[in-house]
This record gives structure tokens, C-alpha cells and sequence, in this order.
């Protein structure tokens, strides 16, 4: 299963994100987390504490594996280089083991290049996310940017869900129909919206109003937690220091409905 966590910056994507993998894991699943956010905090999520997290170089920075791989340095931005090279090792070399029993690789983004510009950084991350995404056999949990443009055609079609996490704002929503416009051209077929940081019957609303707007099904509803906002303050992960309060068993429960998508997915329904 390969799963994309989008939304609006600041809606709780990377909990989401870090909740679902731990799930995933829990029930057997070799998990992989991919933090392709450019606000790159899911190390934390999944348990590594300031200083191991810190130490992670994203692939986007790592100057030398660019060039390894592409021959050219990572800023020759309309410079020739390699468009043919392997990237089934990377995986192994920089994963890092988390103490939730995910592996966490963190891409990074490009953001120097101009619009249109391929550089070698960029077509790295490109070729690296289609392997994970299209050869590699364990479930994959990516939490992305506010959008798709990163995925690429011939890529987003392996993403077997697509969630986009709203909290009860209009910014967020007029996001997340954004998001679903670009995940209907990338021919992305289950997209899910996930309602965060609920606090009352009017927020319920809301996100509910809002799904039948984009006639997107509402994959699950998780409610404001104080332990979450806590946990973040301390810089420790919710899902170690407050595994049993409400917002991260909603969060964790979202897995069970995915599963259940994804085998309706298999045999045609959904």
C-alpha cells in the first residue's frame, strides 16, 4: 500500500502521517515514511529525539550522493547530466530505523530551480520517489507538500490513496479543493479527505459539507487534543508520550479504514 498524506501547512499532516505508519507497522507491515514536506518534521514524529533527527542530511542536500548519481553538481541548474542512473540503493544507505519501527527517508525539496528547470536535484527526487513508489514492495506513507506536482505523471497513478488533511478553516479547505483538482489530473482514483483538530458539532460540519462539495469520501474525523500541542511543545513524539489519548487512537484508526478501501480498490468496488 502507498499512501500520500497532503494538506494545507500546519493541519496536522505529519501527525496523520506518523500515526498511520506506526499502524501499519504495528500490524505487520514493513513500513516506510517518506517526509517529502519542505517543513520536515516527521523524524520527530516517529520518536527520534533533536539530536538524531538533526543529524539526517535530506536527499536534496546530499551533494555528493547527487553527483554520484548524476554526474553534475546539484546547483548546475541547465547543465548536462546523467538521466539514466540507479537509485535502488539509496533506500538502504540513508533510511534511517526509527524507535517506532518505521524507516524514515527524508527527500527534501528543491527549491532554487526556476519554473520548468529540471535540475539534477530535482530529477533525482523524481526518480528515487517513482522507484519507491512503483518497485518497492513495502507500504509506503509520504507526507507531501500541498499538492502533487512533485509525483509526475506515470507516478501518481501508484498511489493507491491519496489523503488530504483539512482542519475547520477556509484557507484549508480551498486547499484541499486545490489538491483534489490536481489529484483528478493526475489520475490519482482514491482520494480521501481526513478532518483534523475538530473541536465541536460546527467543525463536524464543516468537514462534512466540505466532502460532499468535492464528493470526496470522508476517510475519519480526529478531534483537538491538548497532549498533541503538549507533546510538540516538549519536542517528543504523541504517539510515545500519549499513545492512549483520543486524537492519536482516531488517528491510528484511520489505518483499519484504509485497509479496508484498498481491498474494496482490489476487487473493484470503491
Amino acid at each position: 500500500m502507498k499512501i500520500a498524506i497532503t494538506g494545507k501547512g500546519g493541519v496536522g499532516k505529519t501527525f496523520i502521517a506518523g500515526a498511520l505508519a506506526c499502524s501499519l507497522h504495528k500490524k505487520g507491515f514493513n513500513v516506510l515514511a517518506i517526509d517529502a514536506d519542505p517543513n520536515a518534521n516527521l523524524a520527530y514524529t516517529l520518536g527520534l529525539d533533536e539530536t538524531k533527527a538533526n543529524q539526517i542530511i535530506p536527499i536534496s542536500d546530499n551533494a555528493e550522493l547527487i553527483k554520484e548519481k548524476t554526474g553534475a553538481d546539484p546547483d548546475s541548474y541547465g547543465a548536462v547530466f546523467r538521466l539514466s542512473f540507479t537509485v535502488d540503493d539509496i533506500v538502504e544507505r540513508y533510511a534511517v530505523e526509527t524507535p517506532l519501527g518505521v524507516n524514515l527517508l527524508v527527500m527534501g525539496v528543491v527549491r532554487k530551480a526556476s519554473a520548468g528547470c529540471m535540475c539534477p536535484a530535482n530529477y533525482l527526487l523524481r526518480m528515487l520517489l517513482r522507484h519507491i513508489l512503483v518497485r518497492r514492495d513495502e507500504a509506503v506513507v509520504a507526507d507531501m507538500e500541498a499538492g502533487t506536482e512533485h509525483l509526475g505523471r506515470g507516478t501518481a497513478e501508484h498511489v493507491d490513496a491519496m489523503l488530504i488533511v483539512v482542519e475547520p478553516s477556509v484557507k484549508a479547505f480551498e486547499t484541499a479543493n486545490r489538491i483534489k483538482k490536481l489529484a483528478a489530473q493526475m489520475n490519482i482514483k482514491n482520494v480521501l479527505l481526513v478532518g483534523n483538530k475538530i473541536m465541536n458539532n460546527k467543525d463536524k460540519n464543516a468537514v462534512q459539507i466540505t466532502a460532499k462539495k468535492l464528493e470526496t469520501p470522508l476517510l475519519g474525523l480526529i478531534h483537538f487534543d491538548p497532549a498533541i500541542r503538549e507533546a510538540d511543545l516538549s519536542g517528543v513524539s504523541p504517539l510515545l508520550s500519549s499513545p492512549r489519548t483520543e486524537a492519536v487512537q482516531e488517528a491510528a484508526a484511520l489505518c483499519n479504514r484504509l485497509l479496508e478501501v484498498d481491498t474494496e480498490a482490489d476487487s473493484g468496488g470503491f
